[in-house]
C-alpha cells in the first residue's frame, strides 16, 4: 500500500474544521453530572431548542405511561424525567446528539453503517459498566462508545480511497486496520481520534481511552480503556450493526482481568441485553434522523 504524507496533530485540527460543529450538550452534560438539579435544566433547556430529541424523549415517556396505564399524555421534559428517569433522558440526549453530529459528518463517504456500529458499540460500552469490578461512568462509556471510531471519519474526509483501501485489506487479511492505517497514513484512526477528543475538550479518561481501544494494555489504569475494547470486541463477536469489518481479532486477557470480566454462564443475560438494546436504539433512532 502507498504511502501518505505525514499527519500531524495540527493537521488534524485544521481539517477537522470542516465536520459540523461537536454538540455543546456534551461537555455540559458531563460538566454538570454531579449535581442533578443543575444536569436536568441544561437537558431541558438542549432538548427543548430540538424537535427531533423532544419527540425521542417523550415517545419513550409516554410508552412507559401507556405501559403503566397512565391516562395523562407526557408533554414536557420535565415529566418526562420523573417517569422515565433523568439516566434514560440523558442517554437519549447523547446518542441523539452525537448520532446527528457522526451522521452529518459521514454524508456520503463512507462506505458501510457507521453510525450503527457506533450506537451498538455505545449500548454495549454502557451495559458493561454494570458487571465491571472497576467504577466507569455509564455516560461516559456511552460517549466513548459513540467516538470510538470518528478518527476514521476524519481519514475518510482526508483521503477516502486510501481509507477505504485500508478496510478493504482489513477483511481480507489478518491484519488489524490500525497497522494498515498506519502504513498508509503514518498513524491510526485512533490516535486521531484521541486527538480530537481532546480538541472538543472532553475528559482526559474519555480521550485515552478512544486512543487506546485497540491496546488497552497501555492504559489499564484507566478502567474506561479496557472497557471500550471489550466493548468493541464484544460488540462485533454479536455481529451488531452487521458490518463487514465485524470480526474479532483480538481479546486483552489483561483488560478482562482488569475490569474482572469472567465469560460464564453468569454473563449470558448480558449478551441478550446487549442485543436487544442495540437493535431497539438502531431502529429507534434511525427514526428521523
Amino acid at each position: 500500500m502507498m504511502g501518505h504524507p505525514p499527519i500531524t496533530r495540527d493537521t488534524v485540527i485544521q481539517l477537522s474544521r470542516r465536520m459540523p460543529s461537536f454538540p455543546i450538550v456534551v461537555q455540559e452534560i458531563l460538566a454538570t453530572l454531579d449535581n442533578p438539579d443543575t444536569n436536568l435544566n441544561t437537558l431541558a433547556r438542549y432538548i427543548n431548542l430540538d424537535p427531533v430529541i423532544t419527540a425521542r424523549v417523550l415517545s419513550v415517556a409516554n410508552a412507559a405511561a401507556s405501559g403503566r396505564q397512565r391516562d395523562a399524555d407526557v408533554n414536557n421534559i420535565f415529566a418526562a424525567t420523573s417517569l422515565i428517569g433523568l439516566a434514560k433522558v440523558r442517554s437519549i440526549t447523547l446518542i441523539s446528539s452525537l448520532g446527528g453530529f457522526i451522521h452529518k459528518a459521514a454524508a456520503h463517504t463512507l462506505p458501510t453503517p457507521f453510525w450503527e456500529h457506533s450506537v451498538a458499540i455505545s449500548i454495549c460500552a454502557q451495559e458493561l459498566t454494570r458487571h465491571v469490578a472497576q467504577p466507569v461512568s455509564p455516560d461516559a462509556a456511552l460517549i466513548a462508545g459513540m467516538l470510538h471510531d470518528i478518527g476514521q471519519l476524519w481519514l475518510f474526509a482526508l483521503d477516502a480511497d486510501t481509507a477505504r483501501a485500508c478496510w478493504q485489506q482489513a477483511i481480507h487479511s489478518h491484519l488489524g486496520i490500525e497497522a494498515l492505517e498506519r502504513e498508509a497514513f503514518g498513524l491510526d484512526h485512533a490516535t486521531i481520534g484521541a486527538w480530537l477528543a481532546e480538541h472538543w475538550k472532553l475528559p482526559p479518561t474519555i480521550v485515552q481511552a478512544i486512543q487506546h481501544h485497540h491496546n488497552p494494555d497501555s492504559a489499564l489504569d484507566n478502567p474506561l480503556a479496557p472497557l471500550l475494547h471489550v466493548a468493541e470486541v464484544l460488540g462485533n463477536a454479536l455481529d451488531l450493526g452487521h458490518r463487514d469489518q465485524n470480526r474479532v481479532t483480538h481479546i486483552s486477557s489483561a483488560a478482562c482481568q482488569t475490569l474482572e470480566l469472567v465469560w460464564d454462564e453468569n454473563i449470558r443475560p448480558l449478551f441478550g441485553q446487549i442485543e436487544a438494546r442495540s437493535r431497539h436504539a438502531n431502529q429507534f433512532f434511525n427514526q428521523a434522523r
